[in-house]
């Protein structure tokens, strides 16, 4: 073997690390995300007799006081707007949101949070941001920093497509 062949192996090895470098990370978010939501799924079960979906459509809703349109809300969810209707109808019949129609779009649907909404969301928040605090209270206060802003870096990459072109 010349010394070229050893570099082109050494390069594939690289590579090759790199790429299962990749895939253990992603595999590892996965798995930590899947924990965390497993921990407060039960939480929210256990405690407010509440779902994960519940919580995070409410929690969209908190954020627009004067509500949410239907196609904005499941984009926000990330989800289709049929996966959003059956979570929308336990929380109508709760009480703990409205639905209206757009006096300028009758197609168009206006979801809102009610007081009660606001409230019961207020209680299960607090609850919440204690339950995530204690599963990140393992790693130091900088290294939860440094992890986020990894996130923030990775997030804003994959949300401008640079970095999804398989070569």
């Amino acid at each position: 073997m010349d010394d070229r062949t050893d570099l082109s192996e050494d390069r594939q090895d690289d590579v090759s690390t790199d790429i299962q470098l990749d895939l253990r990370t992603w595999l590892k978010l996965l798995t930590c995300t899947t924990l965390i939501s497993a921990e407060l799924r039960r939480q929210l079960r256990e405690q407010f007799d509440f779902t994960l979906p519940r919580f995070d459509m409410l929690a969209q809703l908190d954020r627009e006081p004067g509500g949410l349109v239907l196609t904005e809300l499941s984009k926000r969810l990330m989800v289709s707007p049929g996966n959003v209707t059956p979570i929308m109808n336990r929380l109508l019949e709760e009480g703990y949101i409205t639905r209206s129609t757009s006096s300028l779009d009758r197609r168009v649907q206006i979801v809102c949070l009610t007081a009660e909404g606001r409230k019961k969301f207020r209680r299960m928040a607090k609850k919440h941001g204690q339950w995530v605090n204690a599963m990140m209270g393992g790693l130091e206060l900088e290294e939860r920093r440094s992890l986020s802003g990894l996130l923030d870096r990775l997030k804003a990459n994959l949300r401008d497509g640079s970095g999804a072109d398989a070569k």
